[in-house]
């Protein structure tokens, strides 16, 4: 009796569980389960997205895609924020975060918050101030540089087809810089301190612990952190669209501002081609689904690595000390 009673009792508690879980699993659904696949009918569609008018293509709007220049050269954009700006900052995180570990540090706290606090501001506020920032004609930035008389003209950080580019990834990247600050350091805390107590006794160095026992313990956690800038460096629309709104002559026009044009905003009073958009959409969500594959495997792959064996502890000791 007493086996019925529990066992109904857990049914009927897991029955709750779902209860609970309705409105969210709906929400869900309504939202992202649904948007997504539309997404992918509305891209075999010759629609505007204001009319009732449309027709079927199939893959017609993929075909065009593969030839449209623009749609290659946003791309192009977009793989510049991943392979320089993902490196740049994994690097330089990486560098803050071992110094900001040291618990012999003072304010260690207090720079770690000042290191965060960009990334909890939003991102188009900081596009529209850094605007006022970087202009030529009363940004302080241009001020204290020609004070300095290290330029002798304004620099037009975004209105240089040459510079607003790297002008938008630098501020993305400093925006963010301190969301990989903070997965370094959570990484780093879980370096064991007793294998540094016992290298030491063996003699290592600074150097040593760092590249025999640090190094190696932190192999898996930067596959995942270099993944997650990655992806986060290809969602760059907000800081793009409110600095430069991917001008100008389109040469800071990422995939997105692209595939934002196309849908709401095309050129010389055209229709918007929400099909179209729709198929750049789908494409630029499957090279996203690609890097969360290669972080799935990547992980895999290193976390098989890691259970072979251990770092060792007396890295760095002098020849015939004892071990």
């Amino acid at each position: 009796m007493q086996t019925r009673v529990g066992g109904w009792y857990e049914r009927s508690t897991t029955r709750w569980c779902y209860l609970f879980l309705l409105p969210a699993l709906v929400l869900t659904a309504m939202f992202s389960f649904y948007p997504m696949v539309m997404s992918w009918v509305y891209s075999t569609m010759d629609w505007s997205g204001f009319s009732d008018d449309m027709s079927f293509v199939g893959l017609a709007n993929y075909a065009e895609l593969v030839r449209d220049r623009f749609f290659w050269d946003s791309f192009g954009r977009s793989a510049v924020f991943v392979l320089v700006g993902t490196p740049v900052r994994v690097g330089l995180a990486l560098l803050l975060a071992i110094v900001l570990n040291r618990q012999v540090l003072r304010l260690s706290v207090a720079f770690r918050t000042m290191f965060f606090l960009p990334v909890m501001a939003s991102a188009s506020i900081i596009g529209v101030v850094m605007t006022f920032v970087l202009s030529p004609s009363n940004g302080p930035v241009n001020a204290v540089l020609a004070g300095s008389g290290v330029v002798d003209a304004p620099v037009g950080f975004l209105s240089d087809p040459d510079l607003a580019l790297w002008t938008a990834l630098v501020v993305h990247g400093w925006k963010n810089f301190g969301t990989t600050m903070i997965y370094w350091l959570a990484a780093l805390q879980t370096v064991p301190e007793e294998y540094y107590e016992a290298a030491r006794l063996d003699g290592a160095g600074a150097w040593a612990l760092m590249r025999h026992i640090t190094l190696p313990i932190l192999v898996p956690f930067a596959v995942i952190i270099i993944v997650l800038t990655a992806k986060e460096n290809l969602h760059a629309f907000a800081i793009v669209q409110a600095m430069t709104q991917g001008g100008p002559y389109f040469r800071s026009e990422v995939i997105e501002i692209y595939i934002f044009r196309t849908a709401f905003a095309p050129d010389g009073g055209a229709l918007p081609r929400l099909g179209y958009a729709s198929a750049a959409g789908c494409f630029f969500g499957t090279a996203t689904l690609l890097l969360a594959l290669a972080q799935f495997w990547a992980v895999r792959r290193m976390g098989g690595r890691g259970r072979t064996g251990t770092p060792a502890v007396d890295a760095g000791a002098p020849a015939g000390a004892p071990r």
